[in-house]
């Protein structure tokens, strides 16, 4: 019996370590703004994804093959990013290490955000802002041509639960958590954090650019 119970013990010690070690390895990002998003990120483009498959980027320190999954995209337009088309992206192969899955029928749009790397590709992961055009808000389309780049040197600083404030007038507070329980409520995708004249940053809302009076005025 003790020997029974001991190896049962010893195979539970196994699977939980190998579920710990599955947990320690899932993909995991803190919600942005899509400003954040565009404020962050190297590359912001408008694509079509129209093939997909598994390559090889070198090895890794034990000399074994690193594999990453390369889509071939048709871009429609650069939002941000070199003075190129983009031809491919390129992502983990699974979501477990951020991976990104995109439909390659080449019908859907999407709006895709990601990092260059040394050789000039572009890099993406769940961490990044990728979403299909036809979702995004009329403000959110508008917003990419200029109104989010006005907004990059301000702080938008998520509310988790409240009571919550700003430390400095560079910040404008993210609360679509607390009061719709999304991180895709109103402010998500209607409002742009935009830096004023006396140096603070306010939540703007419209397709329109600013107004003068609103760049000068002292409080939203």
């Amino acid at each position: 019996m003790t020997c029974i119970v001991s190896r049962f013990l010893a195979t539970l010690t196994v699977l939980l370590l190998w579920r710990v070690e599955e947990i320690a390895e899932a993909c995991s990002c803190s919600p942005v703004h899509p400003q954040q998003a565009f404020c962050n990120a190297d590359v912001v483009i408008r694509a079509k994804v129209v093939a997909g498959k598994e390559v090889d980027s070198g090895n890794d320190i034990y000399g074994n093959p690193i594999k990453r999954i390369q889509y071939d995209i048709k871009q429609i337009k650069m939002f941000k990013g070199p003075d190129r088309d983009i031809e491919a992206i390129f992502t983990a192969p699974s979501s477990a290490v951020c991976g990104v899955t995109l439909e390659t029928n080449g019908k859907k749009e999407y709006l895709i955000t990601g990092k260059t790397e040394a050789d000039g590709s572009m890099h993406v992961t769940l961490c990044d802002f990728i979403t299909p055009w036809e979702t995004m808000s009329p403000t959110q389309k508008k917003s990419l041509s200029q109104r989010y780049e006005m907004g990059c040197e301000c702080k938008i600083t998520r509310c988790p639960s409240i009571p919550c404030t700003i430390s400095t007038p560079e910040e404008c507070l993210w609360t679509d958590w607390v009061m719709e329980k999304s991180i895709s409520g109103r402010q998500a995708n209607h409002y742009a954090c935009i830096k004023r004249s006396d140096g603070s940053c306010a939540w703007y809302r419209g397709v329109a650019p600013p107004k003068k009076e609103f760049m000068d005025i002292e409080d939203p």
